[in-house]
């Protein structure tokens, strides 16, 4: 498949495939750039804090490359859903429960896990 071809925006599944990696982006910036990102670390329990936020930034890199350039698209769709479902867990056993995201809930990493499967499904169709 050719650059062209994987930037295609009328193959809808093009679209969902670089927006699932494109959303890593704010992701990215906050967990680099916010100091604020880190209290969610420190409130989840993750221990070091610091460390597993470097790391999650990290793998937010390599997810959102993947995923936005078609590189690996199965294998990076499918831990990209991996990497949202620890959030969702983290989301649920911090805010004791909460579903919706506008209040600090896990709806939203979890609905965009679901998204990142459903191109994974695609993908190995694809590799088929």
């Amino acid at each position: 498949m050719s650059i062209a071809d994987k930037f295609n925006l009328l193959n809808e599944w093009n679209i969902l495939r670089i927006i699932c990696g494109a959303f890593f982006i704010p992701h990215i910036y906050a967990k680099f750039m916010v100091p604020e990102a880190l209290g969610f670390f420190q409130a989840a329990k993750f221990n070091p804090p610091a460390t597993w936020m470097y790391v999650a930034g990290a793998v937010e890199v390599v997810l959102a490359i993947g995923l936005i350039f078609g590189i690996y698209t199965f294998w990076a769709a499918i831990l990209a859903a991996i990497h949202l479902i620890v959030i969702c867990v983290s989301v649920h056993r911090l805010t004791g429960g909460k579903w919706l995201w506008n209040i600090g809930g896990y709806e939203y990493p979890l609905f965009w896990s679901i998204c990142c499967i459903v191109v994974a499904m695609h993908a190995w169709k694809t590799l088929s």
